[in-house]
């Protein structure tokens, strides 16, 4: 949905500009709050139709479009497995397709009478609340629900297994840990797309005068589209590489028990 109090300082867009040419009807006026979800929907809807034509015939020698998706798919997979080992390919994906559809929602905005949906809390929010399901599945899944309780105890042993303050301790920080993560996970992406369209904003207002400042913001707004998208898959592994580092401990206590 919108930010309520920056509607009226954003470019007009193409829903809005729709929604404000037929404002006497009144679903075009409810409409208008909800440009970020359909521009999220024209992302999914660009993606799939450049994966099908991408994949609708393969070769053993690609194409331009194929060679381009095959290095796309690659340097994800390379980059979840240099974090999380081999195991870690069956999160590729889900964080490359994360990748992938941030980073076009990104760039979407560079697009004349388009709108990042990343800009909005709301989408970003609903991307976090997905890695933080997908990750307590995954830490359940693979620690077991005692498992996952020592996980956020912080794994006492030895004297600590006999200390009840320091475990408890433990156990309220993980819990607010992990329930603060898709809160800042979603607020930078959202803060810092949501600032280079702000900044893009006021300088196309100068007129011809702000043209080379435009240029240059535009740039770095494309350098920052795909940096976000990368921070935010990185921290997502992150995550996941911290979920497996216990349960690698896990299976060492195990083997040593």
């Amino acid at each position: 949905m919108a930010e309520a109090g920056v509607a009226h300082s954003e470019l007009p867009n193409l829903v809005s500009i729709i929604c404000d040419h037929f404002k006497d009807i009144p679903i075009f006026r409810s409409l208008a709050h909800y440009d970020s979800v359909i521009f999220s929907i024209i992302s999914i809807c660009a993606i799939s139709l450049l994966t099908i034509f991408a994949s609708r015939q393969l070769k053993m020698i690609p194409g331009r479009l194929q060679s381009a998706f095959e290095m796309i798919a690659g340097g994800l997979d390379a980059f979840v497995c240099g974090i999380l080992g081999p195991k870690g390919r069956r999160f590729t994906p889900f964080i490359g397709t994360l990748f992938v559809y941030i980073l076009f929602m990104n760039l979407i905005s560079l697009v004349p009478f388009m709108k990042a949906p990343t800009s909005s809390w709301s989408v970003t929010l609903a991307l976090a609340i997905c890695v933080f399901i997908y990750l307590q599945y995954t830490g359940f899944k693979e620690l077991g629900f005692f498992g996952f309780i020592d996980h956020l105890l912080g794994n006492p042993r030895g004297v600590l297994a006999a200390s009840v303050v320091i475990p408890i301790l433990m156990f309220f920080l993980h819990t607010i840990a992990e329930l603060i993560r898709p809160i800042s996970l979603s607020l930078r992406l959202r803060s810092n797309i949501w600032g280079d369209d702000m900044l893009l904003t006021i300088l196309a207002g100068f007129g011809l005068k702000g043209i080379p400042l435009l240029l240059f913001n535009t740039l770095l707004a494309l350098l920052a589209a795909v940096v976000q998208a990368c921070v935010f898959c990185l921290l997502t592994t992150i995550y996941f590489a911290l979920v497996l580092t216990h349960e690698n401990e896990k299976k060492e206590v195990g083997h040593g028990v």
